[in-house]
């Protein structure tokens, strides 16, 4: 059995790495077996040159695609597609190409998606410590019989298990990832930061002090909301920036900003935000609106002061999540 693996911000040498050497599922009707420390690397796949590589681990053969989804449906058609089987898997990280219908499978193969909700660099260290990152999983076709039996295997090999796994639906996933990328992680919560801290300096106050209170402590906050919910943040902070959560959050975040939201909302599921992504990330749009706004923000007062900032910091960029 091959098992095709799409991916979204998980590196390939990740998933080997966690895999590699282990017995998933030994049982009647299903047997996933994982590496015997045999990690062959990365290889051409189909023995000729392509635009994707793979590892071979045993029984499972991942598949490892550029993470973006935009080039995900030209590789599928390309290099993929003709050389699927009957009882073969595609299996996704993320719902986008199968929900929106850029990628068409078969309807005699597997369609399964396991979603790790942290990036790919996140579930392997997380493994590494004995703890995992939760996942999703979704069937869309069980041509087989073993759909879920398979996602699931997957999903406990990488550490998800760990954490727990929540059975979902394509279209839920990526509907719901969608929104709370840009109403709430990364749009909503970089303009909230952004926004405070423009607030401090427009009115005179330091930049260097206006990074510390509205960007920095960001992190510790969010850890505690990770660790112990809203309850467990408002008990580890002062009375005086509880009482201020409680009256000023409201004013932030009114009803015109859950208008907004719903709007957002709506643009991801009628399909109007796949559409205008796609055609600026194609040949015809060639990213020039999305490139422009990388510029834009790149050069945001709080991005250059932060990186200023940052730089006083006494421990290692060892430690950094990322190389930037």
């Amino acid at each position: 059995m091959e098992t095709v693996i799409f991916e979204k911000g998980q590196p390939l040498q990740s998933t080997a790495l966690i895999l590699k050497g282990r017995v998933i599922v030994q049982g009647e009707g299903v047997r996933m077996t994982i590496g015997s420390g045999n990690f062959l690397g990365m290889c051409d796949v189909w023995k000729k040159e392509h635009s994707f590589t793979y590892v071979a681990l045993d029984d499972l053969v991942l598949f490892g695609l550029p993470m973006e989804n935009e080039k995900q449906a030209a590789l599928y058609k390309n290099d993929i597609e003709p050389n699927l089987e009957a009882g073969n898997m595609l299996m996704f990280a993320h719902g986008f190409n199968i929900h929106f219908g850029c990628i068409k499978p078969p309807k005699d193969v597997d369609v399964t998606m396991v979603a790790p909700k942290g990036p790919g660099h996140t579930v392997r260290s997380e493994y590494q410590v004995g703890k995992g990152v939760p996942c999703l999983v979704a069937v869309e076709q069980d041509a087989t019989g073993q759909a879920k039996d398979l996602a699931l295997a997957y999903a406990l090999g990488i550490g998800g298990a760990r954490a727990g796994v929540l059975e979902t639906t394509f279209r839920t996933e990526t509907e719901t990832d969608l929104f709370g990328e840009q109403a709430v992680l990364c749009g909503g919560v970089c303009a909230l930061m952004q926004a405070g801290f423009e607030t401090l300096c427009d009115a005179g106050y330091d930049p260097r002090n206006a990074y510390f209170e509205c960007i920095h402590e960001m992190k510790l906050i969010v850890d505690l909301i990770y660790q112990s919910g809203f309850a467990g943040m408002r008990y580890s902070i002062s009375n005086t920036a509880e009482y201020g959560d409680y009256i000023t959050g409201p004013k932030i975040i009114t009803e015109d900003t859950k208008k907004a939201m719903r709007k957002v909302l709506s643009d991801i599921q009628d399909g109007t935000f796949a559409k205008d992504f796609l055609l600026d990330m194609s040949d015809a749009g060639s990213q020039v609106h999305f490139k422009a706004m990388r510029k834009i923000a790149a050069e945001a007062p709080a991005e250059v002061f932060g990186k200023e900032v940052r730089k006083l910091y006494s421990w290692s960029d060892e430690d950094k999540l990322i190389n930037n």
